[in-house]
């Protein structure tokens, strides 16, 4: 009998072999992926350290004063 990680990559393999709506459904998983995550990136998430400043030190510095800066409290 084979050690339980084989026989659980012998069971998906074999799964994956006999998929024929599943193939088209992952195909369609991956579309939708790659959309979210490198179309919309464009839209959404425009490159904001290099549209407000011009060298990276200028930009190092106000990565830092944002990261180190005491969080203001609204009352």
């Amino acid at each position: 009998m084979a050690s339980y990680p084989v026989r659980i990559v012998r069971f998906y393999r074999d799964g994956f072999k006999s998929m024929t709506l599943g193939k088209t459904l992952w195909k369609i998983i991956f579309v939708k992926l790659f959309i979210m995550f490198a179309v919309v990136k464009f839209f959404f998430f425009p490159d904001f350290l290099s549209t407000r400043f011009s060298t990276d030190e200028q930009r190092a510095d106000y990565v830092m004063e944002q990261i180190t800066a005491p969080a203001q409290k609204s009352n």
